[in-house]
């Protein structure tokens, strides 16, 4: 075996080394970058989950206090219509004479 044909030999298996690891290298970043997007994904559909329930919660609250104000609003009104039937003078009053 000659020497030109052994550091050929070396430097072929030596740069089959190097592509071997770039190429793990690389698929190593790929998952990377894949596990990074999908956590960014996550985030993202997180925060668009808990601004859907504020507002579904926001919605739900109003609508029990519109319940709520629309009971006391007939309580109101039921109220003002026994004060106007009572009479609100005395009988025995100057004016009323």
């Amino acid at each position: 075996m000659k020497l030109s044909q052994f550091v050929s030999e070396q430097k072929a298996r030596k740069w089959l080394w190097f592509a071997l690891g770039a190429f793990v290298a690389l698929q190593i970043y790929f998952v990377q970058e894949l596990l990074v997007a999908f956590l960014l994904f996550t985030g993202v559909f997180a925060i668009c989950a808990l601004i859907a329930l504020v507002l579904y919660l926001v919605d739900r609250a109003s609508r029990w206090g519109l319940g709520l104000a629309g009971i006391q609003a007939k309580r109101a009104l039921v109220a003002a219509e026994e004060i106007s039937k009572k009479q609100l003078r005395r009988p025995r009053s100057e004016p009323a004479q």
